[in-house]
């Protein structure tokens, strides 16, 4: 597997399901959150420290999925995440939800901006999560553009 892909996996519960007994379709984004916080934390920038801190926040302004294939109650699923582009103030995850064995279920996006809770400025990624986020950039091509000195024509 691509080392810029991080895995996370999870079992279906039943209160993840629809009366047909597969994973009901809003509830593929909450794995997805649950999926980002444990890349986050793996990054070293885990969520619950960066809300305690109260100074930035990174909320979700965009969100897609594509469904391929019913996931249903008790399925063990592995969902890799990768970073699919960075700009100077946000990034773009992609993640594939993959069942046992290894068809991919699903997909989805989610875009990430960083916000300041301290005044209304407006912050570039810190140097470090910039760094970390590279590190993961699913396209080598796209890592090598993106240097920090690059960062200013990015957004």
């Amino acid at each position: 597997m691509d080392e810029s892909v991080f895995q996370h996996r999870f079992i279906v519960r039943l209160h993840d399901t629809d009366a047909a007994g597969r994973l009901f379709f809003g509830h593929l984004f909450h794995h997805a959150q649950d999926a980002f916080e444990a890349f986050m934390a793996q990054l070293g920038w885990p969520i619950p420290e960066l809300i305690q801190r109260g100074e930035y926040l990174l909320p979700v302004v965009h969100a897609e999925a594509d469904y391929r294939r019913p996931i249903q109650h008790g399925e063990l699923i592995w969902v890799e995440i990768w970073v699919e582009e960075i700009g100077r103030r946000s990034f773009t995850l992609g993640y594939r939800f993959r069942k046992k064995d290894g068809e991919e279920s699903a997909r989805a996006k989610t875009v990430h901006v960083l916000v300041s809770t301290v005044g209304d400025q407006v912050p570039a990624l810190p140097e470090k999560l910039h760094l970390a986020l590279v590190s993961h950039l699913k396209d080598a091509g796209a890592r090598a553009s993106c240097d920090p000195a690059h960062r200013d024509t990015q957004s």
